[in-house]
């Protein structure tokens, strides 16, 4: 008896696995590159700016799954805008990121939002709006309240960040994948005829290898 007990508890044990792929969007120097760098290899760096796009990948084991997020970090600079869609084309999460010591920065990602609402419907996309940088809090141009309000009026997540003092970086990422968990599990109690549209792993690196 005890056998079948612990048998049927190791196979209650083996966790589905979620790829969910994640784009990072905002200006040049908000610090995108330093967020991915700091969460994925907990380190900081001063980071020369990204050419085309980066990518990096993150495992969680949580409680109800596993999450592997898929992080694609994309050039700030205007002359890559263009082709930024081919990158949040078939993402689950966008983190749409600012730097609160630089007003024109909140409106270069509110921007982005605008981009993003025109390729996803609501439930596709998980987005947090994160305000880097808190470590600059003296320099601050952009009120806590502020990234608040525009967020709660869009449905996004919100969190300030520092990737220099590794303020809330983790705490981001893991609102993001839980919000993703809780969306999977909902879908999977009403399923739609469509399904969850992955980009396979193979393809992502192809692509990424692009840049």
């Amino acid at each position: 008896q005890a056998q079948k007990e612990t048998l049927g508890m190791s196979l209650e044990g083996i966790q589905p696995t979620y790829p969910y792929k994640v784009v990072l969007l905002g200006s040049t120097s908000v610090g995108k590159s330093s967020l991915a760098y700091r969460y994925v290899k907990n380190d900081f760096k001063e980071s020369l700016p990204t050419v085309g796009c980066a990518f990096f990948t993150q495992t969680l084991n949580l409680e109800a799954a596993t999450v592997k997020l898929e992080i694609w970090d994309t050039a700030g600079q205007e002359k890559y805008h263009s082709v930024c869609h081919l990158y949040y084309r078939g993402a689950h999460a966008a983190l749409l990121v600012y730097d609160i010591t630089n007003k024109e920065t909140l409106n270069r990602a509110k921007l982005w939002l605008t981009d993003l609402e025109k390729e996803f419907l609501p439930d596709e996309i998980v987005i947090a709006l994160v305000g880097n940088k808190v470590d600059l809090a003296a320099e601050r141009e952009v009120a806590t309240e502020e990234g608040e309000e525009f967020a709660r009026t869009k449905g996004l997540l919100f969190m300030e960040t520092s990737a220099k003092s590794n303020h809330q970086v983790n705490d981001i990422f893991m609102a993001i994948a839980q919000e993703l968990l809780q969306r999977e599990q909902e879908k999977a109690r009403a399923p739609s005829p469509h399904g969850r549209s992955t980009v396979p792993l193979g393809e992502s690196r192809v692509r990424a290898g692009c840049c």
